[in-house]
């Protein structure tokens, strides 16, 4: 390998208006060692182990300051620092101080979403923050939604409506007699969509084959053309289309439009799983990519992912509130009718939850602290990085990129002349174990499909979701993996 080529002119990232970087929560003191700490596995949950003691809950408490300070000294010696600019592995940002601060208020309140009377407050702002996202995804007044644990379930209550939408056009009460008389119902989505969607049809009695999955195109989006094939053969009942609006390894978003009309044309419901893509719509520059969710019946998003929310804050939003109808409960101990009727309604029905925490205060919080465009800047600012990693990655010759870049997504790996597809896999699943031990950096990996007679691969992954990393700290990340996969390649260091 040669030495890493270097750019003089990168990107510069936009900066927030209000501050010279943007205020993110950490519990980590040192932010210079790593986003990890140093040691396998193994050897960091030993000893995160040993400063707890026997795992046994103590017949005499330490009291409160030394138990905070127990497990605040264990977060901040053995934990993860998403703040730190080498951070880069999976869709989990760093999170706004305002969002934190928040939070705590939430649970302060210790309110439920479930009826007024549990938190008349917090029903107001959930129902503000629902409306402001569905209004930013170009929804109609008649559009609803309702926060959820995070982008799986948000998931699961869509492809849950859908179900519940097609048996009732069948005549079949699905839900109280199941799927007997069903005429195999499946639900079609890309190759690329998340497992969540496999996972919602096991649950939902549909089995995981009900999920017909789509092959994508050379740009990872879902082949309209076979999608239409499939959607023509008979002998079974299309449930719902889910579009990828934000791949999880591509950011690539599936084109809606055509999408929408299939599946118009076929009855079947239009599920867009936006959780990553959503947050482009803070961005005017990026705005177009999700121009068509409209046409959706139902949109999730995840604001822990762009929104720098702290986990779980996911949405799922529907065109028409009346679809959630099938989750509309009268209980004798929580929401009698004669106290519906008296206006005492929380919103029990729109989740499967009874206790349900009040997400939305953060939310809430940090849609006013910075509103669209300071959200937005934070996106272009991340969108920015990932096409400087990717120019340093295409000048280096250590390095080769391997998808373009939409999001904040990066795939890319360690060149080696002469190695075979598999010698060259596993290459990048060691360079990441030792950069991942080393503490010093956290990159991801993931398998690039086969694509035009080339085999699938193992690549690194990128997810630049940190607003106040610089086009220097990517250049340093990215010395980093070349160094580490020169020493992997001439057989130095620890295997």
């Amino acid at each position: 390998m040669s030495q890493p080529a270097r750019l003089t002119a990168l990107p510069a990232p936009v900066r927030d208006p209000f501050a010279a970087r943007w205020p993110l929560a950490s519990t980590v003191s040192d932010r210079e060692r790593g986003p990890l700490p140093h040691g396998s596995p193994g050897a960091v949950l030993r000893r995160a182990a040993e400063v707890l003691g026997e795992p046994r809950i103590p017949s005499t408490g330490v009291g409160e300051s030394a138990a905070l300070d127990l497990i605040a000294g264990l977060l901040d010696e053995h934990g993860i620092d998403l703040s730190h600019p080498h951070a880069a592995a999976h869709l989990q940002p760093p999170v706004l101080q305002v969002a934190v601060d928040a939070d705590a208020l939430a649970s302060a309140s210790n309110a439920s979403m479930d009826t007024y009377d549990s938190g008349p407050a917090t029903l107001a702002i959930e129902q503000w923050v629902v409306r402001a996202l569905a209004s930013l995804a170009g929804f109609g007044p008649q559009a609803d939604g309702v926060l959820t644990p995070g982008g799986s379930i948000s998931n699961l209550l869509a492809i849950l409506i859908a179900r519940d939408s097609a048996a009732a056009a069948a005549g079949i009460d699905v839900r109280r007699n199941g799927l007997q008389g069903f005429d195999r119902p499946v639900v079609f989505c890309s190759e690329l969509a998340h497992f969540s969607v496999q996972r919602a049809c096991a649950a939902l009695g549909l089995g995981e084959q009900a999920a017909i999955t789509i092959p994508s195109d050379d740009n990872f989006r879902m082949r309209t053309d076979v999608l239409a094939e499939e959607l023509a053969r008979s002998g079974r009942t299309p449930v719902a289309v889910v579009a990828t609006a934000g791949t999880t390894d591509f950011g690539s978003v599936d084109p809606i439009a055509p999408i929408a009309a299939l599946a118009r044309q076929y009855g079947a419901w239009l599920h867009v799983d936006a959780a990553y893509g959503f947050g482009a719509l803070f961005s005017e520059r990026l705005a177009p990519l999700l121009a068509d969710v409209p046409l959706a019946d139902s949109v999730t998003l995840d604001l822990h992912k762009i929104g720098w929310q702290p986990a779980a804050t996911s949405v799922l939003l529907v065109a028409d509130r009346s679809r959630f109808a099938a989750f509309d409960r009268s209980v004798d101990y929580l929401n009698p009718a004669d106290d519906i009727d008296s206006g005492l309604d929380g919103l029990l029905g729109r989740s499967l939850q009874t206790t349900r925490r009040p997400d939305a205060v953060k939310v809430a919080t940090t849609l006013t602290a910075y509103g669209r465009a300071g959200l937005g800047t934070m996106v272009d600012t991340c969108h920015e990085l990932a096409h400087a990693a990717a120019a340093r990655v295409v000048a280096d010759s250590n390095l080769e990129l391997l998808a373009p870049v939409t999001l904040t997504t990066v795939l890319f790996r360690v060149a080696g002349q002469g190695l075979d597809a598999s010698g060259l896999d596993a290459v990048q699943g060691e360079v990441r174990r030792r950069l991942l031990t080393s503490g010093r950096v956290l990159i991801g990996r993931t398998k690039l499909p086969a694509r035009g007679g080339r085999p699938a691969a193992v690549a690194l992954k990128l997810t630049l979701l940190n607003p106040n990393a610089t086009a220097t700290d990517i250049e340093d990340l990215l010395d980093q993996v070349v160094a580490t996969g020169l020493d992997v390649l001439t057989g130095e260091g620890a295997a």
